[in-house]
């Protein structure tokens, strides 16, 4: 008789699903607007914040991006600063960042800039009252 596996532990994320419960409003949120980032599309961390009801929010953006991407697959390489640039220094991500946004089709100078005005995506905003 074969050994008896045990099940998987609860904390475990089953394959291609994605799940927003056990987050803070905001970040479950901005998690559904990140993974809404076309490709060949960036949004700015600005614009992420405000579409998840923070307009002040960018700085919570970065950490989110920072602290999940891995774990939820976060397309973080398509968020860029508000004037349309890489924000992340050389040597620590920049380079990874622009190949992978080339690699999507978007063009982006040696310097790390993007033309905002032809992939800039804009994810729908909340009514305001």
């Amino acid at each position: 008789m074969p050994p008896r596996r045990s099940p998987r532990p609860a904390s475990r994320r089953s394959r291609g699903r994605r799940r927003t419960e056990g987050y803070a409003p905001f970040t479950a949120r901005a998690l559904r607007i990140l993974r809404g980032i076309p490709r060949g599309k960036v949004a700015t961390y600005g614009l992420v914040a405000a579409a998840a009801g923070s307009p002040f929010g960018a700085r919570q953006v970065v950490r989110i991006l920072h602290s999940l991407s891995r774990l939820e697959k976060l397309p973080w390489h398509r968020v860029i600063g508000s004037r349309g640039s890489i924000r992340l220094p050389r040597g620590l991500g920049f380079e990874t960042q622009r190949a992978r946004l080339i690699k999507e089709g978007v063009k982006v100078t040696p310097g790390g800039h993007v033309d905002l005005g032809k992939y800039l995506w804009r994810p729908h905003l909340p009514e305001e009252d």
